[in-house]
């Protein structure tokens, strides 16, 4: 019983990729909810991700956005083995590698937000962020939730979206949210600066660290 969240404006190409994708799934018991910001105004991605929240009715959620589609047709049964845990999270494939999840909220997120289910509750997306609610949001099920790690890749996940735009931005976000939840991590953000001066410059490496 999983919810897929799709939040989608003026990208009639990348929506379509995800619509082929989710109606692509072998599991059937999901619905898809499509949160259109040209056919229904929001104020910003935070707020649309929050209008599909409100608007689920299965017990786990998760964000498939427009252009973002699943690594193969048996995610969701996969994932749907799993669902009497709180946060279940799994790899991606980006630029084309297997990138794959870290195990802590400490450095950033573990994974793309794409290839990480969660357990409907209260919570909410902070929208006072611009880039890294989502952070703060995987953060509150990181550190209260119960946890399952599946070493698969759930998503493909599109690249040039807004927090590869604003990256420096998204750091900053995410040092303040650790202040605001009392995350201990000082050494965060220069380590995140770090890799993505390697992940620029010598992608080779890069992906060699990260599993690709």
């Amino acid at each position: 019983m999983i919810s897929v969240i799709t939040i989608t404006k003026n990208n009639p190409e990348g929506f379509a990729r995800t619509k082929a994708s989710v109606e692509g799934q072998s599991y059937p018991a999901f619905e898809w909810i499509v949160i259109d910001g040209a056919h229904e105004p929001d104020a910003g991605i935070y707020d649309a991700m929050n209008k599909g929240l409100d608007r689920a009715c299965h017990h786990h959620v998760m964000f498939m956005n427009a252009g973002d589609i699943f690594a193969g047709p048996e995610v969701l049964k996969s994932v749907a083995q799993h669902l009497d845990f709180d946060f279940i999270y799994g790899d991606a494939i980006e630029d084309g590698k297997l990138k794959r999840a870290r195990h802590t909220i400490t450095r950033g997120m573990p994974t793309h937000h794409q290839a990480m289910i969660y357990k409907k509750s209260h919570v909410r997306f902070d929208t006072a962020y611009q880039i890294a609610a989502d952070y703060k949001f995987t953060a509150y099920y990181m550190q209260r939730g119960s946890q399952k790690y599946l070493p698969l890749p759930i998503c493909v996940f599109e690249q040039g979206g807004i927090s590869q735009q604003k990256t420096a931005l998204g750091r900053h976000e995410q040092t303040q949210i650790r202040r605001e939840l009392n995350i201990h991590a000082p050494l965060a953000m220069p380590m995140q600066v770090a890799a993505q001066t390697i992940k620029t410059h010598a992608p080779a490496l890069y992906w060699f660290l990260r599993g690709g």
